[in-house]
């Protein structure tokens, strides 16, 4: 994983209403809801997919051929394996470890924007990638460090700044915990580490869709912890992977990072592999 962070609660801030924190992530995608009910947390979260999945579905890790290769759009909005609605939060320890994949770790920590780069161009590279942008932004839970970060690996033709699921995450977070202004305040502290991936389909070395599923940990007054999983379109351009043109693909499955729910959906366990 690229970076740690010690752990802490945050002990002086004001007592929580029944309902004090909404954290959404995903936005349309994926909303968290996150109460404080009786002295102890309540979570839960609802899907909404805005229109029917494509019709053509790839596996949860398979690579296509020429020869029976659909649209990188086709790739991109095929719908995902279905989790139950408790999953992101459910721990049930898979009885059968998931297969893994190996992610190659960035040559440059301090990349364009602050994001580690210089992953190879391979599909894992493509992985490795997307969640150092991914976990850079949610770390940071603030809107103008990922508008440096959309800026930076964002090219024209890719998803719009408003738009772009990440955008929605930080403002989605802001507003349900009544941060002022337009970051996270200095007694909020999120974590999000990367925990599994998955290449969804590729037409050739130079294009990908590929997920990642975040361990996303958030603290203000009490702590609350999810899987969280999320896709993106990644292109090989100008020597470094980048989000690539084109409508974000279908919602990921979001679950425990390491439960059944996990493995049936297909998500492969995070190692972390060399520098190439």
């Amino acid at each position: 994983m690229f970076r740690t962070r010690n752990r802490r609660a945050v002990v002086d801030a004001a007592p929580w209403s029944r309902v004090r924190l909404q954290l959404m992530l995903g936005g349309l995608a994926l909303a968290v809801v996150v109460a404080v009910v009786g002295g102890g947390l309540a979570v839960w979260r609802a899907v909404v997919h805005d229109g029917p999945p494509a019709p053509v579905a790839t596996g949860p890790h398979e690579t296509l051929t020429a020869a029976d290769q659909p649209s990188r759009d086709d790739i991109a909005a095929a719908a995902m394996p279905a989790v139950d609605s408790q999953a992101p939060f459910h721990p049930d320890p898979a009885t059968t470890p998931a297969a893994s994949i190996v992610v190659p770790q960035p040559s440059i920590l301090d990349g364009p924007a602050g994001v580690p780069s210089g992953f190879p161009h391979t599909s894992e590279g493509a992985v490795g990638q997307w969640a150092a942008i991914a976990q850079t932004v949610l770390e940071s839970m603030s809107l103008p460090r990922t508008r440096e970060v959309h800026a930076a690996w964002v090219p024209p033709g890719g998803p719009g700044f408003e738009r772009w699921t990440l955008t929605r995450n930080v403002t989605s977070f802001l507003a349900a915990a009544r941060q002022a202004g337009d970051e996270k305040d200095l007694t909020t502290v999120v974590s999000a580490a990367p925990a599994a991936g998955l290449v969804k389909g590729s037409d050739g070395p130079d294009w990908a869709v590929v997920c990642v599923l975040l361990d996303v940990q958030a603290w203000i007054t009490a702590e609350s912890r999810m899987g969280y999983g999320l896709c993106s379109r990644m292109q090989w351009v100008e020597g470094r992977w980048q989000v690539a043109t084109g409508a974000e693909p279908a919602p990921a499955p979001s679950a425990w990072p390491g439960s059944n729910a996990a493995v049936a959906a297909g998500w492969l366990a995070w190692r972390d592999g060399e520098v190439r």
